[in-house]
């Protein structure tokens, strides 16, 4: 069976941005609210939301945050050819 994941991110421009938006949904913000503020990415609209996908589908350094990090915890910066992504895995089955 082909694992898959479900997963929500923010991205902006800089390493300091994102830190900055990290520590305040680790203060109890709400990640999607953030996400529509904030993000760069066409999925802001949608809370960050990506819906589901397998290994191979998003670039290397996305799916390795998805495919191995801790579920329902917020991951980043993690650094893309895109800029800087916070990572909410909502799911994952392998």
């Amino acid at each position: 069976m082909v694992p898959k994941a479900s997963a929500r991110h923010i991205l902006v421009n800089t390493q300091k941005e994102c830190e900055a938006l990290k520590a305040r949904i680790e203060n109890g913000e709400d990640f999607a609210e953030i996400a529509r503020k904030y993000s760069q990415c066409p999925s802001g609209r949608k809370g960050g939301g990506l819906g589901e996908f397998s290994p191979g589908q998003m670039v290397k350094e996305f799916d390795q945050v998805v495919f191995s990090a801790e579920v329902g915890k917020t991951h980043g910066p993690v650094r893309t050819q895109f800029g800087y992504h916070l990572i909410q895995i909502t799911s994952r089955a392998d």
